[in-house]
């Protein structure tokens, strides 16, 4: 059997769904990580044939020395890793140990948005204007060639993390100190329409499983007011013709970086007009419970069928889409601990069979900081075959469930 080195197999939280997926498709796994061996959850060790454990991660000469120890004992097939921060040196380890998957090179378009758009641009697909900038005067010289509105993010982030909306100069002013923490950002043109997702797992550069999703509301919107309850909604109608640009811009994406073999994850814009933009692309799957929304739309198992996709080159889960499906994030009022959850009974009868998952915050558990994470203090998921009741039951939710703190 293959032995499949896992990086980084406890976080984040989907990580030990992934390496269950390897294991029943009968992959021998090995775990990569700075978690103590005896610290790792129990559903994870089932998925482990065995674990390496090293000081920390980012070292990465060590991380080098340990994983080249290990390997002359026990050879390894493939390296495979999800979480963005480590994917570089994935890439450099499959280099020194002559493996498959992808290299140092094709992986740093995938985590440098300068870099991923300069390739787009040369390809002849339509991103926002942009500009790497990492100094506070490259940033202005960015914005007056771009002009106002524009964004600004980290060229290496994830999610809407340290990302801004900069409607003029005064608002440039106000942001620059709140970015002086990031070496590197990307200035680029405000694009106005719907952000949707274009999801794939794809074996020999052949697409296997798509997705689409739609955020609402816009994802910047959904990280600047606490009050707001983000939906991200998998549509069983992927090829509605609304949505033909951004599905066949998302295969030129695909071509043009060269991608093989893996899960990717691509945003993108639709105009009023029509148009389809391109936001940005990563080489892993969709986090805050995603996979499991795409797994609820046709009943499927996405981690098993990456698993296979990766280690058989096939994939056999269903792709029927029998529902659409959204995820509900809730954010309690207040701070400290959670005291009281209102209305999630009578959702619960209301909507019954149609509510597939509950994951709240328990009575006394601390608040999460809805900064930092997209999941804040817990989530529904819902789903219905048709898009109009499945928007309402999750509008209802983000209405009607409330979460108090004290």
């Amino acid at each position: 059997m293959d032995r499949v080195l896992f990086f980084s197999p406890a976080f984040p939280a989907e990580m030990p769904l992934f390496c269950r997926g390897l294991a029943e498709v009968g992959t021998v796994v090995v775990g990569l990580g700075d978690t103590p061996e005896g610290a790792l959850p129990e559903p994870l060790r089932r998925s482990l044939s065995d674990y390496l454990q090293v000081p920390g991660l980012f070292d990465e000469e060590a991380v080098l020395e340990s994983v080249l120890r290990f390997a002359e004992r026990r050879p390894v097939a493939r390296i495979e890793c999800l979480w963005e921060p480590g994917m570089l040196l994935a890439a450099r380890l499959r280099e020194a140990l002559g493996l498959p998957g992808m290299t140092v090179a094709e992986t740093r378009p995938f985590r440098d948005k300068e870099e991923m758009k300069l390739m787009l641009d040369r390809a002849g697909i339509r991103t926002p204007r942009h500009r790497r900038a990492d100094t506070e005067r490259a940033c202005w010289e960015a914005a007056e060639a771009i002009g106002y509105p524009l964004i600004v993010k980290p060229i290496a982030g994830a999610g809407s993390a340290d990302t801004y909306r900069v409607d003029d100069a005064g608002e440039m002013a106000r942001v620059l100190p709140r970015v002086r923490h990031v070496q590197t950002v990307s200035v680029e043109e405000f694009v106005d329409g719907e952000e949707y997702t274009f999801d794939t797992v794809c074996f020999d550069r052949g697409i296997a499983y798509t997705n689409v999703s739609w955020y609402r509301p816009k994802p910047l919107l959904g990280r600047t007011l606490e009050w707001l309850s983000p939906q991200t909604v998998a549509l069983r109608d992927i090829f509605h013709p609304g949505l033909a640009p951004g599905l066949e811009m998302g295969r030129r994406v695909l071509e043009a970086l060269g991608f093989r073999t893996g899960f990717t994850h691509m945003e993108w814009f639709l105009t009023p007009s029509g148009e389809a933009v391109f936001g940005e692309i990563a080489a892993r799957p969709p986090g805050a419970r995603s996979v499991e929304i795409m797994n609820w739309t046709g009943d499927l198992d996405l981690y098993r069928g990456w698993a296979e996709a990766v280690t058989r080159k096939r994939f056999s889960q269903p792709r029927r889409r029998t529902y659409n499906v959204a995820v509900i994030f809730k954010r309690a009022q207040g701070q400290g601990v959670i005291r009281r959850v209102e209305g999630l009974q009578g959702l619960l009868r209301r909507f019954g069979p149609h509510i597939v998952e509950v994951d709240l915050l328990p009575i006394g558990a601390r608040r999460r900081d809805w900064k930092q994470t997209l999941l804040s203090d817990g989530f529904l998921i819902v789903r219905h075959p048709d898009l109009q009741t499945t928007l309402e039951m999750a509008d209802r939710v983000g209405t009607d469930l409330r979460l108090f703190a004290a």
